[in-house]
């Protein structure tokens, strides 16, 4: 039997498309192996949002030219139109995540249609306790450091009834932990089901599970979702509220639509709310123009708030993205110092 390996980069959204790469792979009797050496196919589900992540690719690569063994190669996830042209001579096939159901046909070079949706696949679940739900997928915020709108396009949100069904099945064959995921998932709408009637009709799925969603925008944080959380028995106390900078003149240029003052005010009402929360955010230091004072506002947030944890990334330019265009003016060695102070804070 032919084997295949899926390498994932990035968030839990690589992994929720991972999951689904690897039941299209097992559909055509492939078998899952660790090894990467024993592999027959490998697949990478890549992640653009840092160069970093992209680096990491082109590692990949010199690896497979080097291995004895030719195994086919499959490319695929958040992957911008200028990584797929330059991936093209590296991997066989360079596929958008849309597309992974036609793997089989693509493979075999058939003209047998499938269907668009790629979430009617069902994944092949990583963990047998902890699942990840996908709800939606794009985004429309175009965040200045962001390529997710060009990656993944614009926001689509699953209907209610498949992702409830998910969750059901889920629930019966013993998982004791779902999320939900999305780019951003407060901004959920199907019909008129938006994210805080969807987090109740999950919520309220018979069995005994803990629920937990991310990402979320402070912007699309309603008051009317603080209200369902309340009303959620099942829900974590565990809430990721990226701010991104506690300055507001970097936030503008992160086209971020909220200030500081918004945003812990957003935090004030959660809190008084739902009292055993507990947060974590995501930072980006050394943002074009980011001065140390600037930088000292995000500290200083940091020190306010009180975060369980944060995750904390230096800045890296990446083309297509607004930011790209921007002077990106604080040095590598500034920006790890930067980071460096924050996981301290963070981690003490």
């Amino acid at each position: 039997m032919k084997k295949y390996h899926v390498i994932i980069f990035g968030c839990q959204m690589n992994i929720s498309d991972a999951e689904r790469v690897s039941a299209v792979l097992e559909s055509m009797k492939y078998k899952n192996t660790t090894n990467i050496n024993g592999a027959d196919l490998i697949a990478v589900v890549m992640c653009s949002i840092r160069q970093s992540a992209v680096d990491r690719v082109y590692g990949i690569i010199e690896k497979l030219k080097k291995s004895n063994k030719k195994p086919l190669t499959i490319l695929t996830g958040c992957v911008l139109k200028k990584d797929k042209r330059a991936f093209t001579d590296g991997f066989d096939y360079v596929i958008d995540i849309k597309d992974i159901k036609k793997i089989p046909a693509i493979i075999k070079k058939s003209k047998t249609k499938t269907t668009d949706d790629y979430f009617d696949i069902t994944p092949k679940y990583a963990s047998r306790n902890s699942a990840y739900i996908p709800i939606m997928t794009g985004c429309n915020n175009f965040c200045s450091y962001c390529v997710v709108p060009y990656t993944r396009g614009r926001e689509i949100s699953r209907q209610a009834e498949e992702i409830v069904t998910e969750t059901k099945n889920l629930v019966k064959t013993g998982y004791k932990e779902i999320w939900l995921l999305g780019q951003n998932v407060n901004s959920y709408k199907n019909k008129q089901i938006n994210f805080p009637k969807l987090l109740k009709i999950v919520n309220d799925v018979p069995g005994d599970f803990k629920l937990n969603f991310t990402s979320s925008h402070p912007k699309d944080f309603s008051d009317e979702l603080i209200d369902a959380m309340t009303k959620c028995d099942k829900l974590s106390m565990d809430l990721n509220l990226p701010i991104q900078s506690g300055d507001d003149e970097i936030l503008k240029k992160m086209n971020r639509p909220y200030t500081v003052t918004q945003y812990k005010n957003l935090v004030k009402k959660i809190r008084k709310a739902l009292p055993k929360i507990r947060l974590s955010t995501d930072i980006i230091v050394g943002f074009p123009g980011e001065t140390r004072k600037q930088f000292n506002n995000t500290l200083k947030i940091l020190k306010e708030i009180g975060y369980g944890v944060a995750f904390i990334n230096k800045y890296s330019a990446r083309a297509g993205t607004a930011a790209a265009k921007m002077k990106d003016d604080v040095p590598w060695v500034e920006k790890k110092r930067r980071e460096k102070i924050l996981i301290e804070l963070t981690n003490g």
